[in-house]
């Protein structure tokens, strides 16, 4: 009876009170999520950003430390923009890992996410984790 009274809305909308809400109901703004809940839309969301790195045919040979960069970096940007990195990712295709990391470090990427561009490009270098 209530998702028949509330409706489901799968994206934030205002509610007839002026609150940030979604779903079935649920006011974001005097409510929030548990940690519950957002551990699970993390999970989820993880799943769809590795999904989206396996499309890449060169992921599955770079080592886990640098598959960790492509994933972190889907899971900022999304596949679609991701992919507009076309020298960085043409770069990790052919193994240039340290051509590919200063790439990633000259894009105005690099200086929204500052220090995580800087991590991202040192693992992706050294194919360690740091």
């Amino acid at each position: 009876m209530l998702i028949e009274h509330k409706g489901l809305r799968l994206r934030p909308y205002q509610c007839s009170a002026g609150k940030l809400t979604i779903g079935v109901g649920r006011n974001l703004e005097d409510r929030g999520i548990s940690s519950d809940e957002a551990l699970m839309l993390f999970d989820n969301d993880m799943k769809d950003a590795i999904k989206d790195a396996m499309t890449l045919k060169w992921f599955p040979k770079l080592n886990p430390a640098r598959q960790g960069v492509i994933v972190d970096m889907i899971f900022n940007l999304g596949l679609g923009r991701f992919l507009l990195f076309k020298k960085t990712t043409a770069l990790m295709a052919v193994g240039d890992y340290e051509g590919a990391a200063a790439e990633m470090l000259n894009s105005k990427w690099a200086g929204q996410v500052g220090k995580r561009a800087t991590r991202l490009a040192q693992m992706m270098t050294t194919g360690k984790w740091v």
